[in-house]
């Protein structure tokens, strides 16, 4: 019996050991982005001859020092509005120029970063909102100081579109934002990739997702929990159209809707049948075009 509780117990700290490490590395995956895409310029260059716009690089400061990079589009008959445009993790602010076109087409101008710990801006680490909310600020402070729009719009991907969100919670000079397949929170979405990559049940990753925020909180000192767009909408009264893809794999589309039913008078949601993560624009190109234009109108102050 003896040998058989020695088993148990050092079977037992096995697996315990085991949970933690892949806790970590998970962590430690989300955290950084691998590949940095930098900058194509040259593709810039191709949208504004196309548009008729005009485009440079500009860079701002973030609270904690972190020097933050973007382009700016002016469209060849400006209006009075200007769309924040923010990509997903991975990404850069390339990915973003089918949205620009559109956007620079119907007067918009339209300021694209990369996001701290992506393409050219500094920054180790992604804290999927805790830290980013607040450069979404400091971009917006950017705006009013040097183009002084009369209207602020936001418009993001995926991991941009749940950073606006939550960005929500204390900026209120954005007149309405859309967020195209944002997480409702950082915790939910992390069970949903390791279900998406490993094809296992998602209650069975409660030991890794539970013991990657402990690490999280102690090697890098964010408290990932807080990162939630759902707690964002609660205290904040900015229109909000989601807009998510029926068969998204990555980010189910039941995080739209618990976001959606927060606060069904501010927020619209456009579930788009048969589309994939991040794959309405792409499939619908009019369509998408047409209606993110017509939700920034339906809300000029």
């Amino acid at each position: 019996m003896r040998r058989i509780g020695r088993r148990l117990i050092v079977t037992a700290t096995s697996v315990l050991a085991g949970t933690v490490f892949v806790g970590v590395v998970a962590t430690e995956a989300a955290m950084h982005v691998l590949r940095r895409p930098m900058a194509r310029p040259e593709l810039a260059s191709a949208v504004a001859n196309e548009t008729g716009a005009t485009w440079e690089s500009v860079q701002v400061t973030a609270p904690d020092g972190i020097a933050l990079r973007a382009w700016l589009f002016t469209p060849v008959n400006p209006g009075a509005s200007a769309v924040l445009v923010m990509h997903g993790i991975n990404d850069a602010r390339v990915s973003m120029l089918g949205h620009a076109r559109f956007l620079l087409r119907n007067g918009f101008t339209v300021l694209m970063p990369d996001t701290r710990g992506h393409g050219e801006s500094g920054g180790a680490i992604i804290t999927y909102g805790i830290d980013e909310a607040g450069d979404v600020s400091r971009w917006v402070d950017w705006l009013l100081a040097t183009r002084h729009p009369e209207r602020v719009y936001g418009l993001g991907m995926s991991l941009g579109g749940a950073i606006l969100l939550q960005s929500l919670a204390h900026e209120r000079r954005f007149d309405a934002v859309v967020a195209d397949s944002p997480f409702s929170s950082f915790r939910e979405v992390a069970y949903d990739r390791l279900q998406e990559l490993t094809r296992i049940e998602h209650h069975l990753f409660w030991p890794v997702v539970e013991s990657g925020l402990v690490y999280a909180r102690i090697r890098y000192h964010r408290d990932l929990r807080l990162a939630s767009p759902a707690a964002a909408l609660r205290s904040c009264h900015t229109p909000v159209l989601l807009i998510h893809g029926g068969r998204d794999e990555k980010t189910p589309i039941r995080h739209s809707r618990e976001l959606h039913a927060i606060d069904p008078v501010m927020t619209r949601l456009w579930e788009v049948p048969g589309v994939r993560h991040t794959r309405a624009l792409a499939t619908l190109p009019d369509v998408y075009a047409r209606t993110v234009v017509d939700w920034f109108h339906s809300h000029g102050k």
